[in-house]
């Protein structure tokens, strides 16, 4: 099975699909911007500026993640953009939370100011969504149109999130027989 796991930055993505992978036993694919700035010797916060400019950056990035996902029967593809772009996917999750919530979340993980992550946090979301737009016609803000699943982390662990996207895994499998 193919899971799909997208979200904005902050709401958990890396952390519950590394644990989902873990308690499934799935590879997780999560190549990443920061995988990429890293790769090119680029400060990651200059490489998501480059990546306004240079729409090469996002769908060689997306490239990767798909490819990367199709090498393999069973995985877990975390990206931004997975639910939309890894079509095969059989499980399309997507989490939320509130840009005060994601923004304490990445001022836990990287310090900072709170008040300059909540704003890096809103001027990130608003740069994503224009150039998945632009990019490929997609608006992130509108996960219903393509998620099976869409979980609000704003309450809730990284254990009680991987045990509801088990539930929707268990629910497909049983469903098709698998």
């Amino acid at each position: 099975m193919r899971i799909a796991i997208s979200s904005k930055s902050g709401c958990g993505n890396t952390t519950v699909s590394t644990l989902l992978s873990e308690k499934l036993g799935y590879p997780m694919v999560n190549f990443t911007f920061r995988q990429m700035a890293q790769e090119r010797g680029v400060d990651f916060w200059t490489f998501c500026r480059m990546a306004e400019d240079d729409y090469d950056i996002d769908r060689e990035l997306d490239r990767r993640q798909v490819e990367m996902a199709m090498e393999q029967k069973d995985c877990i593809l975390a990206s931004r953009l997975a639910i939309w772009m890894l079509k095969e996917a059989d499980l399309k999750v997507y989490l939320t939370a509130t840009a005060e919530t994601r923004a304490k979340r990445v001022y836990t993980r990287e310090g900072g100011s709170l008040e300059e992550r909540y704003k890096e946090t809103v001027r990130r979301d608003e740069n994503d969504t224009n150039r998945y737009k632009t990019i490929y016609g997609i608006d992130n803000s509108k996960p219903e149109e393509c998620a099976d699943l869409i979980i609000a982390t704003d309450d809730k662990t990284p254990d009680e999130i991987v045990s509801l996207i088990i539930q929707e895994v268990e629910k497909k499998t049983h469903s098709c027989g698998c």
